[in-house]
This record gives C-alpha cells, sequence and structure tokens, in this order.
C-alpha cells in the first residue's frame, strides 16, 4: 500500500465523539462526493464514489446520528430529507453551511472527510506534498480557509478544470496529518523527514568540502604556473628574499594547504601571510603576461 494509502487506512478508523464533529465530517462527504437527487419523484442521496472505506465511513456516521433506517446504495427517500436539513445544504457538490464549521474539533472532522473523500498526499521520500481536489473555486476557497486557520500556508491552483488545494512543507504536512487524527502516520511521516534531511546535510557537507578542496587544488595549480612562469622569464632570484622563500617552499609542496605552507617558513607565517605573498608572485606574473603580451603585439 502507498503511503497516501496507509494514512487514509488509519484515518478511516477515526471516528468523531461528539455529535456536532459527525456531521462536520459527514458534511465533507456530502460537500465533495454527495448528491441530493430526485428518482421516481422521491428524493434520494448518493455518493459519488465506488471506494468501500467511503462508503462505509459515511454509514457508519449516519447511523451513529440517527439519521438513516437503511442504506441501500445511499439514502432512500425515508431519510434523505432529515439528512438534507441537518447538513444544511440543498443539492451536494457544494461549499458546507459555516454554522457546521465554526469550533476547532469540527473544523479537523471536516479536513479529514475532505481528505479521505478526494485527497491523496505524495510518498516523503520522494517529495512533499498533501492535496485534496474540489469541484469548484468556492468549495476550494472554503477548504483553504478551514485549513489555514490552523496557521497552515494552504494554496490554491487550478488544474484540470477542478481546484486543487494543497500544501507543501514538510512541517505544515506533518501538522494537518496530526490535525486529522493520523497520529501513526506523523510517526511515520517524521521518521522519513528526519532520515531525508540527515542524508541532505550529509550531501550538503560532502559537496562544501568537494567544493573547498576543489578550490584549494585551483589556486595551488595556478600558484604553481605563476612561479614557473616568473622563473622562466626573470629567475625566482629577481624576487623579494620573502617572495623567493615562499615560491621555493610551494614547488616543494604543491598540495599542501596554505596554513602549513605557513609553518614551513622561518620565522613562521600566517595563513593570511601566505595568502598575501602568493598574491604578489601571482601580480607580478601577470604583470610579466601583459608585458610579453605587449611585446609580441609590437
Amino acid at each position: 500500500m502507498s503511503f497516501s494509502g496507509d494514512i487514509k487506512a488509519e484515518l478511516f478508523e477515526v471516528l468523531p465523539k461528539s455529535r456536532h464533529c459527525q456531521i462536520a465530517e459527514l458534511s465533507a462527504y456530502a460537500s465533495f462526493l454527495g448528491n441530493f437527487h430526485k428518482k421516481d419523484e422521491k428524493l434520494r442521496f448518493t455518493l459519488g464514489t465506488e471506494n468501500p472505506n467511503v462508503q462505509r465511513k459515511c454509514f457508519t456516521l449516519l447511523k451513529k446520528l440517527d439519521t438513516i433506517t437503511r442504506y441501500d446504495a445511499g439514502v432512500i427517500e425515508e431519510d434523505a430529507p432529515k439528512m438534507r436539513q441537518m447538513l444544511r445544504m440543498e443539492t451536494g457538490m457544494s461549499p458546507v453551511d459555516g454554522l457546521l464549521l465554526q469550533q476547532p474539533c469540527c473544523k479537523r472532522s471536516f479536513i479529514r472527510g475532505a481528505f479521505l473523500a478526494t485527497g491523496s498526499m505524495s510518498d516523503p521520500n520522494k517529495a512533499y506534498h498533501f492535496e485534496i481536489v474540489c469541484e469548484s473555486e468556492p468549495q476550494a476557497t472554503q477548504l483553504q480557509d478551514v485549513m489555514n486557520a490552523f496557521d497552515l500556508d494552504a494554496k490554491i491552483v487550478e488544474r484540470k478544470n477542478h481546484f486543487v488545494v494543497y500544501i507543501k512543507e514538510g512541517e505544515q504536512i506533518s501538522t494537518v496529518l496530526g490535525l486529522m487524527g493520523a497520529n501513526r502516520g506523523v510517526l511515520d511521516f517524521e521518521n522519513v523527514r528526519v532520515m531525508k534531511d540527515m542524508r541532505n546535510a550529509v550531501n550538503r557537507k560532502v559537496n562544501c568540502e568537494t567544493a573547498n578542496i576543489s578550490k584549494t587544488v585551483n589556486a595551488a595549480v595556478r600558484q604553481l604556473e605563476d612561479i614557473r612562469y616568473i622563473e622562466e622569464v626573470q629567475g625566482l632570484d629577481t624576487l623579494s628574499p620573502n617572495l623567493q622563500e615562499i615560491a621555493q617552499v610551494r614547488l616543494e609542496n604543491p598540495d599542501t594547504p596554505l596554513k602549513d605552507l605557513g609553518n614551513l617558513l622561518n620565522p613562521i607565517v600566517g595563513k593570511s601571510g601566505v595568502n598575501h605573498r602568493l598574491r604578489r608572485i601571482s601580480e607580478i606574473a601577470d604583470r610579466l603576461r601583459e608585458e610579453r603580451f605587449q611585446e609580441d603585439l609590437s
């Protein structure tokens, strides 16, 4: 089973204890999947899903609310009017009456129902992405407002004539899982996040060290080229004693870091002092190259 499937399997077992929270979750199924319609002049309610778990959860909530006498692929005419009155909903597949979502616990139940109805999330090993698909923009806006009441940063994007409410930040996805009651899911998600963050931290450190090594090697190569160029053009004995000393030490120790080079000088020189002397050698080499270039032009 996928990570998203595991989360849903846990949430299908979560049943709100309070009547108002049960109505709030039921309203989500009616809003995202439900349809009040007439058949043979008699009102019925059906869910637009073949998912047996969603059907079962909806039936369980209806039974707990003492709303139905029987359930035959939907709510039959004896009970549909009572259900519609309870949900304050005329047709289904529309935003929920705000009076049903006033309390934080009801908001959490509503988010859970919406996610079980049309939601999904990516495997956190691959990407952080949590989304719920809505039929209309007003429906998406209502869901976004309910989620953001918990300091989330849910956003809306239009996709193939639907409106998708989504979250892409790991910590916020962990928060919304907790809000819905997926406690095992939160632990599994956080374990993945910790391992992923550790791998990323190690990769960043390795990349940084690799870049530093590359930078050090490239600098040493340039320093050796400058020293040899000076030696070829005018000889190292034309340099000042300090520059002659560092040039000779660098030639004898091509792979040694600047700090260690300074320890080989007499007297010992710090890293900044070594860097200054090598920079002076580079300036001299560049000046000699420029002079040779001008001579070649003339």
